[in-house]
């Protein structure tokens, strides 16, 4: 018979952000948020949108769990950390406690939690919340855009030996952190299984461009002119798809689909930095024609050469569908050409 998994605690505190992650994680399905915590043995101790304990009664609990009276083996942090003004954290005071910031409360419960888990580009890089000057003085938990160190330095390993456990999304898909859970309750995550930013390998590993509906459109550089065009979207929309890690194409949100196929571009939410892109986020710059943004991995000649041997090669149905809003010319075999 299989060994039961111990049951795990998990707190869930919310910092600078805007508490889209937890909505997006509430629309978990097959099976729901709560279901699936279940199936995992993980007890919410609390959080800010399903707590069932008052104001006072969650001041205890987290009293508890800096006392050492409550064990935390999973603390997710959603939102970015608020070091202003000037370093001191004042800006997001930690209500119920006695001039502490929820900088300062956030470090301290990290430092006696099992697994610390940042949810969402926000906790993981600054995100959103970092954008523009950046007057608030925004950082991710273990990282500041995509520098190391954040609120808890570049050294910090949890009790379990891991550093912050980074799973990146403007917001989340409910399954990363499902899937990230439930590694941590099978007590199989690993160093191993994080990349070079901490976030899972099981999504960082791909790119959202893998699976794209448009991958068709851009393998002949049939480019779309305008949001509702059928098209690929890199070379004038901004679409950075074959840049950022994800599996958004590949496992659908809400069991249906992702951005590129509700027509609006890849903004490359899973990476640092994606907030402050340089240009609209539906605009392609480019350089002598030649976009900015290449693939990942692949040399600007490279793509110079393929783009034009590609657009050279475009059968008319893609380069007539491209430009337009719905299907005009549908795929027919060569055997059928020219039969009604």
């Amino acid at each position: 018979m299989a060994k039961a998994m111990m049951q795990k605690n998990m707190l869930w505190l919310q910092s600078g952000g805007c508490g889209g992650c937890t909505l997006s994680l509430m629309c978990a399905e097959s099976p729901d948020l709560l279901t699936a915590l279940e199936l995992a043995n993980i007890r919410l101790v609390s959080h800010p949108s399903l707590n069932q304990a008052s104001g006072t009664e969650t001041i205890k609990i987290l009293q508890d769990v800096l006392d050492g009276n409550l064990r935390i083996d999973i603390f997710c942090v959603e939102g970015s950390i608020l070091f202003g003004p000037n370093g001191t954290g004042r800006f997001h005071m930690a209500s119920g406690f006695d001039n502490k910031s929820m900088k300062t409360l956030i470090a301290e419960i990290s430092q006696v939690s099992e697994y610390v888990v940042a949810v969402g580009s926000c906790a993981a890089f600054g995100g959103i919340t970092a954008g523009g000057a950046n007057e608030v003085e925004a950082r991710g938990m273990a990282f500041d855009d995509d520098i190391a160190g954040g609120l808890l330095g570049k050294k910090f390993l949890s009790r379990a030996g891991l550093p912050v456990i980074n799973i990146s999304g403007c917001p989340i898909h409910p399954d990363w952190v499902m899937e990230t859970l439930y590694q941590i309750a099978a007590d199989s995550l690993t160093p191993a299984d994080l990349d070079h930013l901490g976030r899972p390998r099981f999504i960082s590993n791909k790119l959202v461009h893998h699976g794209c509906s448009r991958n068709e459109y851009y393998e002949f550089k049939a480019s779309a002119e305008k949001l509702c065009d059928l098209g690929c979207m890199m070379e004038n929309l901004g679409c950075k798809g074959t840049q950022a890690a994800g599996d958004c194409n590949i496992r659908p949100w809400n069991g249906s689909g992702s951005c590129i196929s509700g027509g609006y571009p890849c903004i490359a939410c899973t990476e640092p930095g994606f907030e402050e892109p340089g240009h609209p986020f539906v605009e392609t710059p480019k350089i002598a024609g030649i976009p900015v943004g290449l693939p990942t991995d692949m040399p600007k000649a490279w793509f110079v050469a393929l783009a034009s041997l590609a657009k050279a090669a475009t059968p008319k149905r893609l380069s007539v569908n491209a430009t337009s809003d719905k299907i005009a010319i549908a795929p027919i075999s060569k055997k059928h050409k020219g039969k009604s």
